[in-house]
């Protein structure tokens, strides 16, 4: 049985649990595959909202959110009694994330009139392979730069007044004011007159409580030092992957997100092309198109991002090469993406037809067995 969770509250007594058919029939599956990282015994929260969809009025109030595990096949161990693994508002969280908890987590949200489908991927890591899921920032030559405390969002929000400790390495950082200031209630580490002893691994921590748990957060930072030229080339942080699973028929949304840093965004275009030629020209009718470009501030870093749209996907497709670019006074950026086609999946009742089949089968022997046996017996006490 697959589980349908939606709740306000992170009381799981109040999940509740239904048997959902896979969403095959989604009408956008989206390819927006978010990374996430944590550490083995911290809270983690897979937040929902990270995606936003034209189509979805998420001010519906009878959006749901299903949560599956390893594209569509296991089922979030979720459910009354469960108290690590809770859902509030749609987001998933960890009180806290185990190493086991790493994979692929599929969000599918509905409304009355739509679905969309989401995944994020999570890796789980010990605290000693922290430096691997490093958050990287840059800072400029004596310049005052902040270090910045990333993922913090629903873990502080309620909090005001929350305070982090900062290390450099292993060893803690004095806030002294002169060479780094950092005050309460703000994500940051202000590092003043910047040189290159600066560049290297940052760790900030702080707590979170719930229901009388303490649970530790830490940010693991790897901060990397550059001259004054503040201007960057573009670079094309999703997609990463070539592949793109997508089923025919659907709607498919490929986001192009380019990270542009300090420069500005107007100085930087990004466009997809199919064949080297532009999408409009190749698909006049509309089948095809780019969606709006939005400019975003992610962690005092400058975004771009302009969405690939399938309305529908069709066979013609599936091996073409379709290319995201980008590019400024400083460089350029491209990036290919071919989509192959998702194997159908079957709903859960049609894959439990086989295990109920043996059950019966099963228990038909067994009952049957048992039946000869009570008669033999009755047989031999009658005679004797």
């Amino acid at each position: 049985m697959l589980c349908l969770l939606s709740t306000n509250t992170l009381d799981a007594s109040a999940f509740r649990i239904q048997r959902v058919e896979i969403a095959d029939n989604c009408q956008d599956h989206t390819a927006h595959s978010r990374s996430t990282f944590a550490l083995a015994g911290e809270p983690l929260i897979l937040n929902h909202s990270l995606f936003k969809y034209e189509h979805m009025d998420t001010l519906d109030l009878d959006l749901n959110f299903t949560w599956y595990k390893n594209n569509l096949t296991a089922m979030i161990p979720v459910g009354i009694g469960e108290t690590r693994i809770l859902l509030q508002d749609g987001d998933l969280w960890f009180l806290p994330a185990s190493l086991e908890d790493a994979g692929e987590y599929i969000c599918i949200q509905r409304n009355s009139s739509y679905c969309v489908y989401v995944s994020i991927h999570l890796a789980v890591v010990e605290d000693s392979a922290a430096h691997e899921i490093a958050y990287p920032q840059k800072a400029f030559i004596s310049l005052a730069e902040k270090v910045v405390c990333p993922s913090l969002e629903g873990f502080v929000q309620m909090n005001t007044n929350y305070e982090l400790k900062w290390y450099k390495g292993s060893t803690l950082v004095a806030i002294d004011n002169k060479k780094f200031t950092a005050r309460k209630g703000t994500d940051y580490l202000i590092v003043n007159s910047v040189s290159s002893d600066d560049s290297g691994y940052y760790t900030c921590q702080t707590s979170f409580e719930h229901e009388g748990a303490q649970y530790n957060i830490t940010r693991t930072v790897h901060l990397q030092i550059f001259g004054l030229e503040k201007k960057s080339r573009p670079v094309i942080v999703y997609p990463k992957q070539r592949i793109t699973l997508a089923a025919l028929g659907s709607r498919l949304t490929i986001p192009c997100k380019v990270l542009v840093g300090e420069s500005s965004h107007f100085n930087t275009e990004v466009w997809w092309l199919v064949n080297n030629t532009y999408i409009d020209e190749i698909y006049p009718t509309g089948r095809i198109t780019e969606g709006k470009r939005e400019e975003l501030v992610e962690n005092y870093d400058n975004y771009i991002e302009v969405p690939l749209i399938f309305d529908p996907v069709e066979e013609a497709d599936f091996d073409t090469n379709f290319i995201c670019a980008a590019s400024n006074t400083r460089g350029h950026h491209v990036q290919a993406v071919q989509i192959k086609q998702e194997e159908p999946r079957l709903s859960w009742y049609l894959a439990a037809i086989p295990v109920a089949l043996a059950t019966l089968i099963v228990g038909g022997i067994y009952m049957h067995k048992c039946w000869k046996r009570r008669s033999a017996g009755g047989y031999i006490t009658t005679k004797s």
